[in-house]
This record gives C-alpha cells, structure tokens and sequence, in this order.
C-alpha cells in the first residue's frame, strides 16, 4: 500500500477501469497530448472537467463545451475519483 507521500494522484493513473465492463475511462498515452490523462475515446484533458468544477461551472456547461464526452463518462470518471479518496482516507 501507497503511503501519503508517495501515494499516486488521480492525474498520475495511468488507466481507470470498469470493474463490469473492462473499459477504460481515462488513458494517459504518449502520443496522445504527450501522455497528459485524457477521457477515453477523446483528446479531453480530464484536469479541464475538474478546473471547470473549481470555477464553480455546473457538468453541465463542462458537457457543453466538450460533446465528446457524456455525462455518464464524466460522471464515472468523479465517482473513480471519489472513491479513491475515500479508500485513501480509510487507508490512513
């Protein structure tokens, strides 16, 4: 197990995977944006949903102005992230 200190972010994995469906969610390839994590299937930066987030926009206006990406996959790709820091608070 991962300590705090060296314990991954979420912008550091790799590959998300469905635990039902084995499909990725979020990929970070090199010769896709020079590996920086996007939604599967898109040149969508996932850092660009979540700096909507911060600036206080609703998903909905994310989803406007990217329509590559569906609600569901954005909505999985929080949940991942949620989850993760639930385990990690756990973990602690």
């Amino acid at each position: 197990m991962a300590t705090p200190s060296t314990r991954p972010l979420v912008s550091d994995l790799a590959v998300y995977e469905d635990q039902d469906m084995k499909s990725a969610r979020v990929l970070s390839d090199p010769d896709i944006l020079g590996g920086t994590p996007v939604f599967a299937g898109t040149r969508v930066p996932v850092r660009i949903l979540f700096e909507h987030l911060e600036a206080g926009d609703p998903l909905e206006v994310f989803l406007e102005d990217f329509p590559s990406v569906t609600r569901e996959h954005a909505v999985q790709v929080l949940e991942d992230a949620r989850k993760s820091l639930v385990l990690d608070a756990h973990a602690s």
